[in-house]
């Protein structure tokens, strides 16, 4: 029997009152969830009704086509994603709802009233750039309240928003702008990263060049007050220098939102089109329901403008929640560091990476003996699987009687498939549930349904939330060739997903990562458990390389050495020992290589198809774009080592 590590208290969570109001028959969450996805109609439109959102017409029906693709929700309401966030549920004028820490400068606080007139000024201003309904607007700035506030004032009008974090590289953001062709973009400086100042001057002026659709640059001096403003620039002081009433243009339920890119491992990313309703029913639904948000809370996940875990986080503005925002380095000075934010600002809900609490663990660090955590009530952790050791350390070490919500999900639907809920226990190394509306299923090599069984992650019916399309894909194919293609009707997401029969959840890695060996597929997760839990181990990969002739092929695994560490035949005998008696014969590598850098994406995820693509011959051009990757070097020693398996 799985270790149950905490326990829900009886009643009194926001998703109890739903489940009151829509669903009083379900005695439990699996017979909530499973209402949820059976009645569509039903439970989209208790979800309005039970958050009220503010639109014209009516909600009925909620889902006029089921199709996927293709699928209609709501189509006789019009509404806006920014009204429904300022809106502020719970909150009064004078109530702070943003807080921006930054390593760049001071603390920055807004009430709901600045937020308020923060963007009605910033919607001014764009009117007066000449920026409209459906022109892109796009920031090049990191997590502080300006990207917030242009987010809200651009879409407040009609306009369609854009970010990416200003550490992506000159080519990252043009391979994502160039498909979208935004007419104002606003920049910082630079900022600074701990204790190191990085100066992006030369990179703004490069993305304008290559930006010819640009008719409007917005200038913020971030890292310096004083920096001057480019030729032909205005600043956000400029932009929001006049005074204006804060109104909103109501949109059909589908118009598009923000565009997210996929991280463009291989080609360009993928411009992702998300839309007003989805957005915000989808957002409400989860941080309400799921995650049980507030306007008693305070909300911190740390994130970048270039992850979707960005925008998720600025809609606790909109169940009421007062949003942290954290601009800088982590782990600096140290890891603790976000730890005694989350207790000067009286965190409630901490929202952080699998990696990054499985390298506090590493560092053998307790954040409740180093900061004061009282008010903290939850830890939610995305980004990658969260392993066992994982969920008993934070029990350990952050808190004994909160909730931990591993979650996953997907910029494709900016938001998760499966995760927490107030009202189910959490099991070591299992996400809780799967989400309600989202119909969640493993399918085997036959397209069959299966329960206790790793098979792939499915959606076998629509979402709110899932893209309004690609922009620029006009008859919609690269659309369904990205989810479709391979059960045709059916959402094929590309991660292994383990369904146990108490509904819980555990997602093993992606599918197109898949080690096979003697017929048995094996995640990489777990694999990365055991091995980055050695001291001597920082960092690894695992791929595998199959036998064309129907051999076991070429398990291989490659590790960054923890400083001091040498990778000899006692270390290479430790991880086999640890892998065979840990998880099985079959998971012990045929060979284990030292890099000094393995390929992550800008979002953090490592990049296993890619090297496997290397080993097999292909160039570092076919294999991956270079300009989505954290270190653009990092491929280079994998085609030094490929000879030794061709």
């Amino acid at each position: 029997m799985t270790e149950i590590l905490w326990t829900p208290p009886d009643g009194g969570t926001r998703l109890d009152a739903f489940a009151q109001e829509a669903r009083p028959q379900a005695s439990s969450y699996p017979e909530l969830w499973q209402w949820s996805v059976d009645d569509l109609e039903g439970f989209w439109q208790a979800v309005w009704r039970h958050f009220d959102v503010p639109a014209v017409g009516e909600p009925v029906p909620a889902l006029a086509d089921d199709a996927m693709p293709g699928a209609r929700w709501f189509p006789n309401v019009r509404l806006n994603y920014a009204e429904a966030m300022l809106r502020l549920p719970g909150r009064a004028d004078d109530d702070v709802v943003v807080v921006g820490r930054s390593q760049s400068r001071d603390e920055v606080r807004l009430t709901a009233a600045e937020l308020r007139d923060q963007v009605a000024r910033a919607r001014a201003g764009l009117v007066r750039a000449g920026v409209g309904r459906g022109d892109r607007v796009a920031a090049y700035a990191p997590n502080i309240p300006e990207t917030l506030v242009l987010m809200l004032a651009a879409v407040s009008l009609g306009a369609v928003f854009s970010s990416c974090a200003p550490e992506f590289g000159v080519q990252s953001v043009i391979d994502r702008w160039q498909q979208i062709e935004p007419t104002l973009l606003l920049a910082v400086d630079g900022y600074r990263y701990g204790a190191k100042d990085v100066d992006r001057r030369d990179e703004v002026a490069a993305i304008h060049a290559q930006l010819p659709s640009l008719r409007t640059v917005v200038h913020l001096p971030y890292l310096d007050a004083d920096s001057p403003t480019p030729d032909g620039a205005i600043t956000w002081a400029n932009l929001t220098a006049e005074s204006a009433p804060l109104t909103f243009d109501r949109l059909p339920f589908d118009a598009p939102l923000y565009v997210l890119f996929s991280s463009g491992t291989t080609g360009l990313p993928k411009p992702i089109v998300h839309g007003h309703g989805g957005i915000t029913v989808e957002h409400l639904k989860t941080l309400a329901l799921q995650s049980n948000l507030g306007p008693d809370d305070t909300f911190f996940w740390f994130s970048t403008t270039g992850w979707m875990m960005w925008n998720y986080l600025v809609s606790g503005l909109g169940v009421g929640s007062t949003i942290v925002m954290f601009d800088g380095n982590p782990g600096h000075p140290d890891l603790s560091m976000l730890w005694h934010l989350a207790d000067e600002l009286d965190v409630t809900y901490f929202g952080t990476s699998a990696p990054f609490l499985l390298q506090c663990r590493k560092e053998g660090l307790r954040p409740r003996d180093v900061a004061d955590l009282s008010s903290l009530r939850a830890v939610g952790s995305t980004g990658a699987p969260l392993p066992a050791e994982g969920f008993r350390w934070v029990y350990d070490a952050v808190g004994d009687d909160l909730q931990l919500g591993s979650v996953s999900g997907g910029t494709d639907v900016c938001s998760a498939f499966v995760g927490a809920a107030p009202t189910v226990p959490v099991y070591a190394g299992e996400i809780s549930c799967r989400a309600l509306g989202c119909a969640v299923d493993a399918f085997d090599d036959t397209g069959r349904s299966v329960v206790g069984e790793t098979g792939e992650l499915v959606i076998t019916r629509p979402m709110p939330s899932m893209p309004v399309s690609f922009w620029g894909d006009a008859d919609g194919s690269r659309y369904r060739e990205s989810y479709f293609e391979e059960y045709p009707g059916v959402w094929r997401h590309g991660d292994w997903i383990t369904i146990t029969d108490r509904g819980t959840c555990i997602v093993t890695g992606r599918s197109d990562a898949t080690l096979n060996r003697g017929g048995v597929r094996l995640g990489t997760s777990e694999f990365y458990a055991v091995v980055e839990s050695l001291p001597e181990v920082a960092d690894s990969l695992v791929v595998h390389l199959e036998d064309d002739e129907g051999g076991a092929g070429n398990l291989l695994l490659f590790v960054v050495l923890a400083e001091g560490a040498t990778l000899d035949d006692e270390l290479t005998s430790s991880i086999a020992r640890e892998l065979r008696t840990r998880l099985s014969p079959r998971h012990v590598p045929d060979a284990v290589h030292a890099v000094p850098v393995l390929p992550r994406t800008l979002s953090g995820k490592k990049l296993e198809v890619p090297v496997k693509k290397i080993l097999r011959g292909a160039s570092i051009e076919q294999a991956a774009a270079k300009g989505a990757l954290t270190d653009p070097t990092s491929l280079d020693v994998f085609v030094e080592l490929r000879s030794r398996w061709q």
